[in-house]
């Protein structure tokens, strides 16, 4: 392709992905299977017309994946908002979250053992990714939801996120050094080390934080992002579980008022900084919406229709994700004492980390895939039923949000100051 085909391509896509998005806001259809549609669609035209040297895309998705990963977990973070009214809700995703995911991780992990014959390191390590709920796609799919509900997909997303890809982790390096997948050991490493990571991660944000206050430049917020992402690939090099830095960077920006005690706040000049906190809110946001939809259209563009030449992917995959949605049905129904419970049972889709997390089994030495039953094929169906399921159930459901109006009116007659509340609805 020539410059001018590319110059009119790019922008034209992402002008396709805007209005994807707005269809999927209208109609609660995700985005994210309009873009993987999209790509497929590219590649037959393509492919049809001579072009079929795609290799590049080998190495462009896993690093459009870890930016959109890094980009989607910050935005997350920043949606966050910790208070004492909200840790009921914080600690109901935490728990939705962290129960659910092991008890998925362990139920796939056997199904793989004893029925394909995997061995226990490589069926956990397998199991994980599919466990994971997506955030780039459940907080969207969330938007018409009453406000608690939303608030609870954001929480379960996000902590599924980062506890999901904190397992796998350690499922690699129990694997790779032929420990049992469960060894007291290793687990209370685990736990030492993430407790290492959260202190490092408070004085990164403490230096990032000056930064983004004290740097005079008009170009500033994409230096604290490189340095984010900086901060990941250094993570990641040193086997450490960095995407809690992002985590806890993301909660402290949006939620610093709650966070320190107030002989603190003074020192920190948050009337000069909300301007610029909100604007980097909205660099995160479009920086998402950007990477999250080249990564999207260059997976489905990678994805060869005529690799499809088994109906056992679909099987798997199907099969799998029942299991999975029967597992998470079995919770609510367990915590909220309902046979019949409310569209949050819906609202697990699978996406962008799954997908990264399944292009990193690929380079495991310990793992060969290339004549595994569980591969992109069965991934790309347990993303796409797991999407029509979230879909189908939001559709059925009844409720509508609440007006931002009407929320901010009921803050003000409780007694909340009429400026602090635009100033927080403005920024979250």
């Amino acid at each position: 392709m020539n410059t001018i085909s590319i110059l009119f391509a790019l922008p034209l896509l992402v002008i396709f992905s805007y209005l994807f998005d707005a269809f999927a806001r209208k109609t609660k259809f995700p985005a994210v299977i309009l873009l993987l549609l999209t790509g497929v669609f590219i590649r037959v035209i393509t492919s049809a017309n001579g072009y079929i040297n795609f290799e590049f895309l080998n190495d462009l998705i896993p690093v459009l994946g870890t930016i959109g990963l890094i980009l989607i977990v910050l935005e997350g973070a920043l949606e966050l908002e910790i208070n004492r009214q909200k840790l009921p809700t914080i600690l109901k995703g935490f728990l939705s979250a962290i129960v659910i995911l092991l008890l998925n991780i362990v139920v796939i992990s056997w199904l793989f053992n004893y029925f394909l014959g995997m061995e226990l390191h490589t069926a956990t390590i397998f199991a994980t990714p599919l466990s994971i709920i997506s955030s780039a796609v459940a907080i969207p799919s969330a938007a018409n939801l009453l406000n608690q509900d939303k608030e609870f997909v954001v929480y379960e997303s996000t902590f599924s996120d980062i506890l999901g890809i904190v397992i796998f982790n350690y499922a690699i390096r129990q694997a790779e050094s032929g420990q049992p997948m469960i060894a007291i050991e290793s687990i209370v490493g685990l736990g030492l080390q993430i407790l290492g990571i959260v202190a490092i991660s408070i004085l990164i944000t403490y230096v990032l934080f000056r930064l983004l206050q004290n740097i005079e430049h008009h170009v500033k917020f994409f230096l604290i992002l490189s340095l984010l992402i900086l901060v990941y690939a250094i993570g990641k090099f040193f086997h450490l579980p960095a995407l809690l830095t992002i985590f806890i960077f993301g909660v402290f920006l949006s939620n610093i008022k709650e966070l320190l005690p107030k002989f603190l706040l003074r020192y920190f000049q948050l009337n000069h900084s909300e301007k610029g906190l909100h604007e980097f809110h909205i660099l995160t946001a479009e920086s998402t919406f950007i990477v999250r939809t080249f990564f999207f259209l260059f997976f489905g563009f990678s994805i060869v229709i005529s690799d499809f030449d088994s109906f056992m992917p679909l099987v798997y995959g199907v099969l799998v994700f029942a299991i999975m949605f029967l597992i998470r049905y079995l919770y609510f129904v367990l915590t909220s004492f309902k046979i019949k419970p409310s569209v949050l049972l819906y609202m697990s889709p699978r996406g962008l980390i799954s997908i990264l997390l399944f292009l990193q089994i690929k380079d495991l030495e310990i793992i060969q895939t290339e004549n595994s039953v569980i591969d992109e094929r069965m991934l790309l169906v347990v993303i796409l039923t797991s999407m029509l399921v979230m879909t189908l159930g939001t559709l059925s459901n009844k409720q509508k949000s609440i007006p931002e109006k009407v929320i901010l009116d009921e803050e003000e007659m409780i007694g909340l100051n009429s400026s602090e509340g635009l100033t927080r609805a403005g920024f979250h």
